[in-house]
């Protein structure tokens, strides 16, 4: 189906959805890097992304759904992909009524810690600082600060391949670190419910204050970067190994390691997703010489 008949069709079937034409990625990633996409779409309810997804399945196309874009590096050659957005209308937050805290997959994480906070409910304060949603959180079981989202996650809906809505609990996410059953696979987060403990509102907010204070004095959140670039790797951090190996500040083009964390890649200004590769290769060929380990990369390429 050709892409303006697509597009037609859609907005005849669901008037109320959002879409923009060759949109830049751009735009709405933490790198400020990526070329257009073909569509982007903003479902704003569950409902909406489901009835979105049946459609596209219909025609064929297979899209790229992501929430806030804080760990994705985009070519930034046009990118034949629909892509849907699900953090900027997909993100309502409530409590249930047995006092967890359910929230859609576009929910930010930082809003969802401090909407916690100010119900008195403390477990989140870890994700505080965490720029991502709910969505991405949960599959990579976002951390940080020794907190992980398998510490508070209860239960998760998604749509599997088939479209089906269904929900796992418990053990059955499959935690592990940066892992979960989620992780490389079709299955489409839409949902979760948290499950936190009572707590003072203002001792939550304290050490959510706290861990902001160190996060500002040990990384570069001045400048465009996608958080941490590589996983921890057994037995030691992935930043500890660059900076040993003498590799902050090495640049390429706009892409530069950054000289507050190791662990960074920043973008100066005007960097290409070609420069963070060229980057990131030059940063893993030196660790392995020095330290013998490949690190692996965190952060999603996304081409197309």
């Amino acid at each position: 189906m050709g892409l303006d008949k697509l597009i037609s069709d859609l907005k005849r079937k669901l008037p109320s959805l959002e879409m923009l034409p060759n949109e830049p990625m751009s735009r709405h990633t933490s790198f400020k890097i990526g070329g257009p996409v073909s569509v982007m779409a903003f479902p704003a309810s569950a409902e909406e992304l489901r009835a979105l997804l049946e459609e596209l399945n219909k025609a064929g196309v297979k899209p790229f759904v992501f929430g806030n874009g804080t760990n994705l590096l985009v070519q930034d050659e046009p990118l034949n992909i629909f892509a849907i957005k699900t953090n900027q209308r997909l993100n309502e937050i409530r409590l249930t009524p047995d006092g967890g805290v359910f929230a859609l997959s576009g929910a930010l994480l930082s809003s969802l810690a401090v909407f916690a906070q100010k119900n008195g409910l403390a477990g989140l304060e870890f994700a505080h600082g965490i720029p991502g949603s709910l969505g991405g959180a949960v599959c990579m079981n976002a951390g940080a600060y020794g907190g992980e989202m398998s510490q508070v996650v209860e239960r998760t809906e998604y749509l599997d391949d088939s479209l089906e809505l269904k929900s796992v609990s418990g053990a059955e996410h499959d935690f592990s670190y940066r892992h979960s059953l989620f992780s490389d696979s079709e299955k489409i987060v839409v949902s979760a419910i948290i499950r936190l403990t009572p707590g003072d509102p203002a001792g939550i907010k304290e050490k959510m204050d706290e861990l902001a204070t160190r996060r500002r004095g040990s990384q570069p959140l001045n400048i465009p970067s996608a958080g941490s670039v590589f996983k921890r790797p057994a037995g030691g951090y992935a930043a500890a190994l660059i900076d040993s190996a003498g590799l902050k500040g090495l640049r390429v083009g706009g892409a530069q390691v950054s000289e507050k964390h190791a662990g960074f890649i920043v973008n100066l200004g005007g960097a290409t997703c070609n420069d963070v590769l060229r980057l990131i290769d030059k940063v893993r060929e030196r660790v392995f010489k020095e330290h013998g380990i490949r690190l692996e990369m965190e952060i999603k390429h996304i081409t197309g």
